[in-house]
């Protein structure tokens, strides 16, 4: 993906600062060898394999258990802060 000279000038009005014209080009070519570098596929040394479990159907804690830790509870409820008006 290249950045042109014009997206690097919209960045830096965003991140209110001041870029002189020599940056505003430094900044246009390294931005674009970063993006190049992510289109390149990836390799490895050795084979990946999938670490996740198998989904499996397990009996859910009981309300009380669940619950016993609460700092604060209503019912079988967790209690918390009203951050809202």
């Amino acid at each position: 993906m290249k950045v042109d000279k014009r997206e690097v000038e919209h960045v830096a009005v965003l991140a209110r600062i001041e870029l002189s014209e020599e940056e505003k080009e430094l900044y246009s070519e390294q931005l674009s060898a970063i993006l190049a570098f992510f289109d390149r596929p990836s390799s490895h040394v050795l084979e990946i394999t999938n670490a996740f479990r198998e989904d499996e159907l397990r009996p859910a804690f009981e309300p009380d258990e669940t619950l016993r830790n609460a700092p604060d509870r209503a019912g079988q409820f967790f209690r918390v802060p009203k951050i809202l008006d």
